[in-house]
This record gives structure tokens, C-alpha cells and sequence, in this order.
């Protein structure tokens, strides 16, 4: 016997309903650390701009005196 209301689908109802909400629980956990652990890191931009300014170097674009002034200003930093 099922029992009332539903016709015998109560259970199956309140199965999804909790799969759904466990599912969206995921989904804005997993969308909260996603936002807290965004932008990068202090190293990893210096890192970037430090191979940025040797490809100029390597193109010629700077001169040896213009890449060790920004070098240790990029170094500097932070």
C-alpha cells in the first residue's frame, strides 16, 4: 500500500526534489570557490610580465639598459 495523497508518487516526488536541491547545492559550492580562488596570483602576473618584457628584448623592441631597468621594477613589485 502506497499511502495517500500523490497517487503513490509521494516518495518519488520528494527524491527528486532533494536530488535537485543537492545538485544546486554542488553547483554554488563549486561556483563560490571558482570566485574566492580567481585572479592571479602576485607570482604568476609577475612571471607573465617577466616573459612579456624578454620576448621585447629578444625582438630587439628594448634595449639592454630598458630591460634591466624594467626587470628590476617588475622584481620590485609586490
Amino acid at each position: 500500500m502506497m499511502g495517500p495523497g500523490w497517487f503513490g508518487w509521494g516518495g518519488w516526488i520528494g527524491f527528486i526534489f532533494m536530488l535537485v536541491f543537492l545538485v544546486l547545492a554542488v553547483v554554488f559550492v563549486v561556483w563560490l570557490f571558482r570566485l574566492l580562488g580567481e585572479g592571479p596570483s602576485q607570482k604568476s602576473s609577475k612571471s607573465r610580465a617577466l616573459e612579456i618584457l624578454a620576448e621585447r628584448y629578444a625582438k630587439g623592441e628594448i634595449d639592454d639598459e630598458e630591460y634591466e631597468k624594467r626587470k628590476r621594477k617588475i622584481l620590485e613589485e609586490g
